[in-house]
């Protein structure tokens, strides 16, 4: 009994620190923004620094025995790739420099919704009427917040929204088309392939559009974006998978809901981001409904 509970307990120490480290990414590329710096560059900064971490560990990473890999199964990472990380990253970065990073939390925590709307329309999984109800919940508490930071902040916000949302679609589908292919890499080796393609996409991107002035910046810059890499990208991907392993998808999924009271808080403290009673009461919204989307009977 003591071992059982010793385990959860650090289970639920990686699962509030990872959350809290996924949730400052936002802040720090709001932070970054005001030493005008583009998205892409920064983005480029994040994945680069993050790159030599990911390739030791997809070289030093066993491979699973159970199951072999195919070329295909290689295809299909190289696409995942490139939508869960290369896309979904580049649309929350663009969307960052219209909306708070508090906003851009509560919207981006909606994907678990899009997971199972997603799995319903193309695997005909099962829509029960709970998961119904309480994606419509979820929704409504998005409403809720948005219509209230589009008096604060302006029109903006539309296109703001939209590209976070985007980024939470493309996420839900790297997850929905990801989940048979992990188990024949491996979480690690699967999430080590996945950055290494999204790094590549990123660098040929900006190969293609930017003047690779990549050291005219402010020091800060440089900082900021090793920061995003390590403490809100690398620690907290090895952070979560512990945490998941001692405690359960299910039970990790309860501490999802710290990701946009702590995304506001670090704003508030960081960036002097204020938020409205309404728009909490929306953020309260959302997090109810994503709650019980992600509850099994």
């Amino acid at each position: 009994m003591p071992k059982n509970t010793s385990v959860t307990g650090i289970g639920v120490v990686f699962a509030i620190l990872g959350v809290v480290l996924f949730s400052a990414k936002a802040v720090m590329v709001k932070m970054a923004y005001t030493y005008q710096v583009d998205h892409l560059t920064l983005l480029l900064f994040r994945m680069g620094f993050a790159f030599p971490f990911y390739l030791i560990i997809a070289l030093v990473t066993k491979p699973q025995p159970i199951q072999q890999v195919t070329t295909k199964d290689y295809v299909w990472l190289v696409l995942f790739g490139f939508l869960g990380y290369y896309l979904a990253s580049l649309f929350d970065f663009m969307g960052l420099q219209y909306l708070k990073a508090g906003l851009e939390r509560i919207i981006l925590f909606i994907y678990p919704t899009i997971v199972v709307l997603l799995s319903w329309l193309f695997f005909k999984k099962k829509l029960t009427r709970q998961q119904f109800s309480a994606i419509l919940i979820t929704y409504v508490g998005v409403l809720i917040t948005f219509w209230d930071e589009i008096g604060i902040s302006g029109d903006a916000v539309y296109w703001g929204g939209f590209l976070i949302f985007l980024s939470a679609f493309t996420y839900a589908a790297y997850l929905v088309g990801s989940g048979w292919l992990i188990p024949k890499f491996g979480v690690l080796r699967f999430t080590s392939y996945a950055m290494l393609v999204s790094t590549l996409c990123i660098a040929v991107h900006y190969a293609m559009v930017a003047d690779f002035d990549l050291f005219e910046y402010p020091a800060e810059v440089y900082y900021l974006g090793l920061a995003m890499a390590v403490f809100s990208t690398l620690l907290p991907s090895f952070l979560v998978s512990a945490a998941i392993k001692r405690l359960g998808a299910s039970t990790f999924s309860i501490f999802g809901s710290l990701g946009p009271v702590s995304t506001i808080i670090l704003a508030f403290l960081f960036l002097d981001e204020r938020v409205t009673t309404l728009q909490i009461f929306g953020m309260l919204v959302v997090i109810a409904g994503v709650t019980l989307v992600s509850r099994k009977k």
